[in-house]
This record gives structure tokens, sequence and C-alpha cells, in this order.
């Protein structure tokens, strides 16, 4: 929408005082608005946080994580381990045998992104509890064979692995003496930021204790169900936890606490020997996904089976996972729909290892606040000093650098931005100041309305004197011509009157006492004025047999004489030495059976008319504009002038509000331009061209076009064939459906 001209200034000082006035209010209401957006900013409700996360996404998606390292294999329990294997869990012998074969090739760690809650089921003694009825002797014999759990423990202590752990909704204990991870806060107490859990869900105590660590593989995903960070320290039964990540790579650097560095702000980064990992101030780590990525995974099954490469684990970090649908482990990311927890594990090692992970600082509110508020300021401070195009160049320029900048930043810093915040605050800016301004030109219009909506024909005001038992309420049906037109781009003419209200008055009786006096001249009734819209109709309250033609020859008229006033207007312009908008109006004519007669109250009673026609012909006088014609002729107002002005067939069209089609029409000229040569010849043309359209032949129809935009400029048709060469050139790149019969469907009034 452009910019509303009450942005420009006045040279009048009088008209200077009250603009100033006018535009500090709106510019004092636009600044509260801005600072109620601050504190929504400050609040953070679901729509702005997921705008910003969107916006997050879509950033991955244009541009994901380049894999450059893979340090990370991940065992994979899929679906053919689990057919050749049997249903999960496996007995913990199987498992214990997986970890030996992976030490054996050279794993560097073996992480579990699940956990051994409970004894192994399938333990020779815990199976002969279960079986009734078995001799003492096999029992005796399964009670000597060693407990699975012990078995998997032996293996686990052999290499160097981690346990996975859980975290739990409800509170839990577990035993005084199992092993922690030991924390140094260097800061203030980061807890109170930190995700929170009541409890933990360990491993059986006997493989905690065998463990080289312990780590949590709990993922929680934003409020949307995406996963985009992974945390990597969590507050859990009370106590500070590390995340499996964070785990593995304490393990592998051999350190044996981890640093927590944090500010007021909550938590700032975790550091171990040799590195630091930035974080947010959950001590989560915002990750920069790659797609998933088959490469990464070897079956479970390849790995019991002896089938496996050694290469694939030899020196790398070994997560043992499951990628199942059964099982339930699959998250939604920014780059995928579908990837097992195992892989977002597997991601985040990579890119911390690669320094690849992106990071929201805690101050980044602090950033977003500031560029609203400086990008907000820019628009209240000039907007009302620049005119629609430079302030649209101004929107342009602000925006493409915000993109840019948060694109910069992400692309090349790994720091995320929030580029729509400050963008919608300034958008929401300047909608109040145009609402505030729009409002202000409305209120004129109403009461220009209000002055000039009492006018009646003289032939209706002489047969009312005559009869006076016509002043009642009720109507009839008759068949009229109706009529509306309206001044197009009157938002800028009144605009520019703006500190002239005077000014603008006289203007409006100088084109609307034309237009009233073509209507009237050829037997038309005024039905009423709509600020700078006219609405009018033939055939009462007098009969008129002749009304389609008397209204196109009105029609014909009210354009002739605008096009005198603007001549005039321009001479006077160029010898006052001032501006000046020319007038320009569109128009709609249809035919058809109407009611009409006084209507509204016993207090207050206009003659008017009702039926389906009128609303028709408001919708004609729209697509003039949509056409870029100056008439357009209902079907019914077309077939009776034909044979009498200058008519060409335009489309065939379903308008809003319409379920039927209808063939319109748009009025050239009067009889003398019907039987010219030139308008004979663009006729014909005009007619293959339609037939070449609506047949789907969009060659012949460009090339017939071409004809008639050539011809057509001295009838004012250049602007119409300029549609259809842009409908055509649509209809080639994108061809419209097969039931497609040359109809448009208009989806504006």
């Amino acid at each position: 929408m452009p910019l509303p001209r009450p942005f420009r200034r006045s040279a009048a000082p009088a008209s200077r005082a009250l603009s100033s006035n006018r535009i500090g209010l709106d510019r004092a209401l636009a600044l509260l608005v801005l600072l109620a957006l601050m504190a929504v900013r400050i609040w953070d409700p679901a729509p702005v946080e997921t705008l910003r996360l969107r916006t997050f996404d879509a950033l991955q998606a244009l541009h994901p994580r380049p894999v450059t390292l893979r340090p990370v294999t991940i065992v994979d329990i899929d679906e053919d381990s689990i057919r050749a294997y049997g249903q999960w869990p496996w007995a913990r012998t199987r498992v214990a045998e997986m970890v030996r074969r992976l030490s054996q090739a050279g794993a560097a760690v073996i992480a579990f992104d699940m956990v051994f809650p409970e004894p192994d089921r399938l333990s020779p003694a815990r199976v002969a509890d279960g079986l009734d009825g078995l001799e003492a002797s096999a029992r005796e014999a399964l009670a000597r064979l060693p407990d699975n759990d012990a078995v998997l423990a032996d293996a686990i202590r052999a290499g160097r692995v981690i346990l996975g752990q859980s975290a739990l909704e409800q509170a839990s204990h577990e035993a005084p003496d199992l092993p922690r991870t030991g924390f140094a806060t260097l800061g203030p107490d980061p807890s109170p930021h930190l995700a929170r859990f009541p409890g933990l869900l360990h491993n059986i105590p006997e493989l905690e204790r065998a463990a080289a660590g312990r780590g949590l593989f709990t993922i929680v995903p934003e409020r949307d169900g995406i996963v985009r960070r992974v945390p990597l320290a969590v507050q859990a039964g009370g106590r500070l936890v590390p995340g499996l990540g964070l785990e593995i790579l304490r393990v592998l650097t051999g350190s044996g606490a981890v640093l927590l560095r944090a500010d007021a702000a909550g938590a700032q980064a975790l550091a171990l020997p040799g590195f630091e990992i930035p974080t947010d101030a959950t001590a989560s780590v915002w990750l920069h996904f790659s797609g998933r990525d088959p490469a990464r995974y070897v079956p479970a099954r390849t790995v019991l089976d002896g089938s496996l490469d050694p290469d694939k684990v030899a020196q790398k970090i070994v997560l043992v996972g499951t990628s199942a649908l059964g099982l339930l482990d699959n998250k939604t990311t920014p780059v995928e729909r579908v990837m097992p927890g195992v892989e977002v594990q597997a991601q985040l090692l990579e890119s911390v290892l690669s320094r690849a992970t992106l990071s929201y600082p805690n101050d980044a509110i602090v950033v977003e606040i500031a560029l609203a508020l400086g990008v907000g300021l820019i628009v209240v401070v000039f907007a009302p000093l620049l005119g629609a195009a430079r302030l649209l160049l101004l929107g342009t320029v602000i925006a493409v650098f915000l993109a840019a900048t948060a694109w910069f930043r992400f692309k090349e810093l790994g720091i995320l931005l929030d580029a729509t915040f400050p963008l919608g605050a300034s958008l929401t800016v300047y909608a109040v100041l145009v609402f505030t301004n729009y409002t202000r030109e409305q209120t004129g219009r109403q009461r220009i309305r209000a002055a000039f909506g009492q006018y009646l024909s003289p032939a209706l005001v002489d047969e009312l004197a005559a009869s006076p038992d016509k002043l009642r309420l009720g109507g009839e049906e008759r068949t009229l011509t109706i009529m509306f037109s309206d001044v197009r781009g009157f938002t800028g003419i009144a605009e520019f009157y703006r500190h002239d209200p005077a000014g603008l008055t006289a203007l409006m009786n100088r084109f609307l006492s034309p237009l009233t006096d073509a209507i009237i001249e050829s037997r038309g009734t005024i039905d009423k004025y709509m600020g700078d819209a006219i609405m009018a109709f033939w055939n009462a309250p007098l009969d008129d047999p002749d009304q389609e033609a008397n209204a196109c020859a009105a029609a014909l008229a009210m354009i002739a004489r605008m096009e005198a006033l603007n001549a005039r207007r321009r001479a006077e312009a160029e010898t006052g030495g001032h501006p000046v908008l020319p007038i320009d109006i569109g128009i709609g004519l249809n035919t058809g059976l109407c009611v009409v007669g006084n209507m509204g109250s016993s207090l207050r009673f206009d003659y008017s008319v009702l039926g389906d026609p009128v609303n028709v012909a408001s919708r004609l006088e729209g697509q003039s504009k949509a056409y870029r014609v100056k008439v357009v002729l209902g079907a019914a107002t077309a077939a009776a002038v034909a044979d009498r002005f200058a008519v060409l067939e335009i489309d065939l069209i379903r308008v809003k509000g319409k379920t039927e089609a209808e063939a319109i029409s748009t009025l050239v000229g009067d009889a003398d331009v019907r039987d010219s040569a030139a308008f004979r010849r663009l006729a014909a043309r005009h007619a293959e061209m339609l037939v070449a359209y609506r047949r789907r032949d969009w060659a012949s129809a460009r090339a017939r076009i071409g004809a008639c935009r050539a011809e057509g400029a001295a009838f004012g048709l250049s602007g119409l064939y300029d549609l259809y060469l842009e409908r055509v050139a649509a209809f080639e790149c994108v061809p419209p459906p097969a039931d497609w019969s040359g109809v448009h469907v208009a989806l504006t009034k």
C-alpha cells in the first residue's frame, strides 16, 4: 500500500503549525507503541519466541552445517539387528560382547544413549527362579553361571565406557556411594537458570561403578517440539549432572571435573582441559545441524557377527543407540523431520569438536531491543518527512541490512541474531503512523459525504412535487441501468489538500458538478454521493426506453468533461507555479431488474435502488482499474448498445460475491468511433485475440495482442493489452487447470 500523503509538509505557516501538532501526536502514539513492543520482547510470549526460533530454523535450512569431520560412529540397534538377535532389550552378555568387540577394534570411547536401570531378567539365576518345576540340579547349574550384569560390568570396566542416564519428572533416590562427575563454578551460581528435573534415572549400581563416566542423554525440545539445543549440564535429583556429550569429552580429555563459567544472566561456558564450549544461559548448546548422514551409522548386527570394518570405529567416539521406530527415540530438528536421538548426540560432538556450534549470547536480547529501538526511531523521525518512494527505499535498505547482518553473523560467526523483532517493530510503528493519518483522512471524507449526500435529479423533484403521495416507504421492480463512478487515487488528492479543506471542497465541486450535469443531461438520477464516488441510475422515477444508450452517453460525456477540467487545471497550475494532481475516473455500468423507491424509516428516507445488478455495477467500476480502461459494461448493457456505440468485449469474469461468470466489455466511443475503419480493424483483431487466448494458444494470442496494442493505443487501450500480455506470460509459466474456460475470477472488489 502506498504511503499516505499526510507525511508531506505544507509551506503555509499556519498550516505547518497545525501539521506539526498532528504529526507530534502521531509520533507520540508511535513511540508509546514502540516502548510497549520493547516490554513484549522482554516478556517474550510464545508467538514472539516461535517466530524467532522459526527464523533460526530457516537459516539452518538455507545453510546446513557442512560435515568436515566425522569423529563419531553410531552403533545402531536398527530393525535388521533386532530381527537378527531378537527384541530389545538384549541379554546383557550380548551387550557385553558388543562392548568387548568395539574396544578390541580400537574405539576411543564407547557411550550408551540408553540406560540399564534394572537387573537383567535374562541372568541365569533369575531365569531359574522364574521357572516352576525346574529340577534342583538344573537350578543349581544355572545359579553357578556368571550373572549377566557382572559380565557386562567386567566388559565396561575393561574399556572406556560412558553410561547414559535419564531425567525423571518425579523425585528419585540413589545410592550414596555412586560415582559422580565433579563441577567447579566460576562466577555466580547458575543453578536458577539451568533446566531442572526432580529425579534422575540411574543404571544399576554395579554398572555405574564400573563405568568411566555417566551422562544425561535427555534432550528437551522447544515449545513447538523441535530440538534446537542440547543441554550440557542440568539440575537433576538435586545436583548438577553433565550431559552425555559433555561427559564423553571429559573422559576423552582425562579431566576429573568440569569448570562452569557463569555471570548474572546464567551459564556462559563449560571448560575442559584444552578447550572451552560456549553455552547459553541454560548451559545448553545451540546446534548447527547437518542433514541425516547414513555414513555415521554401522548396524549393531555387524559388530556382533564380526563383519564390522574396524576402520569405522578405530580411534573414534562410538555411540550405541537406536533408530528403530518401535523404540521411540526420534526427534525433529530444523533440517530433518525425523532424526534419532543418538544422532543428535553425535551432531553435538561433531559440532563441538569442529568448533561449529551456534551461539545465542546472553546479551542477545539487549542487541535485538537496541536494534528495534534504533529502527523504530528512524521510522518515527523520517516517515513524516519522506515521500512514499523514499520511505519505501529506506524501509528496503533497513530490511536488507538487518537480514544481511543476521545472515553474516550466522554463516560466518556462528552467532544467532533475531532480525524479525526489529523488522516487526518498525513495521508496527509504521502501521500506527499510517493508521492515524488514514483515520484523520477518513474523517475528512465523511464530512464531504455528508455535504454532498442529499442530491436528487430535477426530474425526481418535479415528479414528487406533482405527486406528494410518492413520499412513502416502499418501492417497485424495474429494469434499471446503474452507474458507479469513482475518482482513482482520491487518497492522494485529499492528502494534497490536508491543510486546505476549503480548497478540497472547491475541487470536489469542480469535478462533481460537471459529472452530475453529464448524468442529469442524459436523463439519469443521482442516487447518492459517496465522497468522491457517484451512484446513479436510469429508467426511474421516469420511464426511459433508451436507458442503456443514455447511460453510455453520460459515461462518455463524463470522461470528456474530466479531460477538459484537467486541461484547465494544468493551465492554472502553470500560471500559478504550483503542482496539480490530475483527476481520473473509472465507471461501471450494468443493467438488470432492481427494486427502486423510497427506502429508510418514517423519519428519514431516500429515493434509492436495491438489487443484485447494483452490486455488480459497483464491482464493474472496481474492475475498470484492474483492466486499465475508463468504462466497464455488464453483458446486458453492452448487448443493448453494441449497434450504436464502439464496444469491445474484454473478458469473461466472475466478480467477487458472484458464482456465475459474465462477459464484460469496455466502452471505447460513440457511433462515429464505431463506424471508423480504425475501430473496425481493431475490433476484428481483438476478437481473434480473445479466441486464441481462450483456446490456450498462447503464441498466437501474444502475436495478436501485439497487433491490437499497436492499434488500440489511439483508443486508450494500451493498458488492457499490457494486462493480457502479463496474463499470457503467467499462463506460459503456470498453465491454467484443465477445466479452465477462459473465465477470470476477480478476487477484489
